[in-house]
């Protein structure tokens, strides 16, 4: 192996723990409440949509969401990094999350589909897009609330939120009888 390819594939390896790492401070920070901390982990000109650009305009989504649960705790469980192309990556991110909401303790099973863009040598968020397997509260059953009970108004996704996403879920179901498996109104047809 030449040193360049020795080079190439250390500098690979290293971006690959500095993009892990982004998940992990994002769900220490979300759960900490170390709003500042949190934002910094994204590009400074992230694009909020309707909110604008750059991380204040990325505040006014985070500090109210973070005040309609008093404890949060997120839990990583997988990190994949599709894509490492020069400076700007792809992923996904597993997550467990709960949340405390009133006498509720409401748990939500996730997936993050992040960019990752590096600059002046650091990794940062370019965009996270969060779907849904399901949420709940601890003590039901995802299936007893359609796989969205949720704080206010619920994910706009249709159970099973999150599925779809995958390519091959419809191919691996179609055409097979799945009643006996699922009492979801959702399941594939």
């Amino acid at each position: 192996m030449s040193q360049a390819d020795l080079l190439a594939r250390l500098e690979r390896v290293e971006a690959q723990l500095a993009i892990q790492q982004l998940a992990v401070r994002y769900a220490m920070a979300v759960d900490a409440r170390d709003i500042d901390t949190w934002l910094s982990l994204f590009v400074d000109d992230i694009d909020c949509g309707r909110r604008g650009r750059g991380r204040e305009a990325l505040r006014t989504f985070i500090e109210p969401a973070t005040r309609d649960f008093y404890r949060t705790v997120h839990f990583i469980t997988g990190h994949a990094i599709d894509t490492i192309d020069g400076d700007r990556a792809s992923g996904r991110v597993y997550c467990r999350a709960e949340h405390e909401y009133g006498g509720q303790w409401i748990v939500m099973a996730c997936v993050y589909h992040d960019t990752y863009e590096r600059r002046d040598g650091t990794w940062y968020f370019a965009g996270r897009e969060e779907d849904f397997f399901y949420t709940c509260d601890v003590l039901e059953r995802p299936q007893a609330v359609d796989f969205a009970r949720w704080p206010g108004p619920a994910p706009k996704h249709n159970p099973p939120m999150m599925l779809p996403r995958f390519p091959n879920w419809q191919t691996f179901w179609s055409g097979t009888d799945v009643s006996a498996i699922t009492t979801s109104p959702a399941a594939p047809k």
